[in-house]
């Protein structure tokens, strides 16, 4: 018979015995793995930082705020990974692109050290990227790419997915350069002057803009009027893809841009 302190014992050993079992989880067959998935990651959004290196890593870091990149205006334009790819970072905010919202979920988010712009008695002025940093914005970005089948049309800017609220990556930013290395769409110039020469003689409604922008993937009111929030919305489009002017009044050029995009849209 066991005695008291033997008895003692033997329960701490049992009891043991058991909370290992519990924390071991229960067993799991692998063996069937499904083939109906998909990555998490589906975009790629591109923002400027409004300010210096030092002020950015501090705000990405230890803000409320954060990017899973950030390139660096240093010469050699320094790359750094602040959240692993693999977690949400919180770069987007109230977002919305192609029917998909919150795209702080679905997204890498990079952020390139630029002070965005200022504004002086003569007008808005914007501040260019550095070769470096495009050069660098290239490489991360064809990485990105193809390690998660990311396709051209689906690597956006802030602006894209935050019309009223967002201009960044800014009218400098090199979407033709992006395109070209075959990361971002761009429409085809013969085709945009072709349908150019058609839309001067009969714009488009407010409806058919409003219409063409949600099936780019722009969240946008169909209210049939040219009112304030598509506006807002059409200047995010002219900003990315007619950088000379951006003031979102419905013009020839915008019209034949997004209809040629809307033809050659993936």
């Amino acid at each position: 018979m066991r005695t008291p302190a033997a008895m003692k014992s033997f329960l701490l050993v049992l009891s043991f015995v058991v909370l290992a079992g519990c924390a071991s989880g229960p067993r799991i067959d692998k063996s069937h793995p499904s083939v109906n998935f998909d990555s998490r990651i589906q975009f790629v959004v591109v923002h400027y930082t409004s300010a210096s290196l030092e002020r950015s890593l501090a705000l990405l870091t230890h803000g409320e705020v954060s990017s899973h990149y950030l390139i660096g205006d240093d010469r050699n334009a320094t790359v750094y990974q602040l959240v692993d790819e693999n977690l949400r970072a919180w770069h987007a905010g109230e977002s919305e692109w192609q029917g998909r919202t919150w795209l702080n979920s679905s997204s890498i988010g990079i952020e390139i050290v630029n002070p965005g712009f200022r504004d002086t008695p003569t007008g808005r002025v914007w501040y260019p990227y550095s070769e470096a940093q495009v050069q660098a914005l290239i490489a991360l970005l064809k990485d990105i790419s193809a390690r998660y089948r990311i396709a051209p049309q689906h690597i956006i800017g802030h602006s894209d997915i935050a019309p009223l609220r967002k201009l960044d990556p800014g009218p400098l930013f090199p979407w033709k350069r992006l395109a070209d290395a075959g990361l971002a769409i761009w429409p085809d110039a013969g085709a945009v002057a072709r349908e150019q020469a058609r839309f001067a003689a009969q714009m488009p409604s407010a409806t058919w803009f409003q219409q063409g922008l949600a099936r780019l993937g722009y969240s946008t009111p169909q209210t049939g009027e040219m009112d304030v929030a598509t506006r807002h919305v059409l200047a995010a489009f002219q900003m990315r893809f007619r950088p000379a002017r951006f003031d979102g009044s419905p013009d020839a050029e915008s019209a034949a841009i997004l209809q040629v995009l809307s033809q050659t849209k993936n």
